[in-house]
């Protein structure tokens, strides 16, 4: 067997288990359907896993610039979930 093709397998296969560990948080937001702290730590988890994947992406098909856009949302992505807890939090104690 070729190296590439057991290399392109594996991260096949790991974008596909992470695809599917995705889901787990937006299941588990649907069952808590009122409560807004688990629903924004279930769409923090969703845009955490998927700048992974777009990470694991851009390896597999070795296109840094992919990469760039997947780097800018894991160090730029939770800040507006941050900033929205926090105007939550302030709006509740007025």
């Amino acid at each position: 067997m070729n190296l590439d093709t057991i290399q392109n397998f594996v991260l096949n296969f790991a974008v596909g288990a992470m695809i599917l560990a995705m889901l787990i948080p937006l299941y588990k937001a649907g069952n808590h359907g009122d409560d807004i702290w688990e629903m924004m730590l279930a769409f923090s988890s969703v845009a955490a896993k998927s700048a992974i994947v777009i990470l694991v992406i851009s390896i597999m098909r070795d296109d840094w610039m992919i990469g760039v856009v997947g780097v800018i949302i894991l160090s730029v992505g939770n800040a507006g979930f941050m900033l929205l807890a926090h105007i939550i939090k302030r709006t509740g104690e007025l």
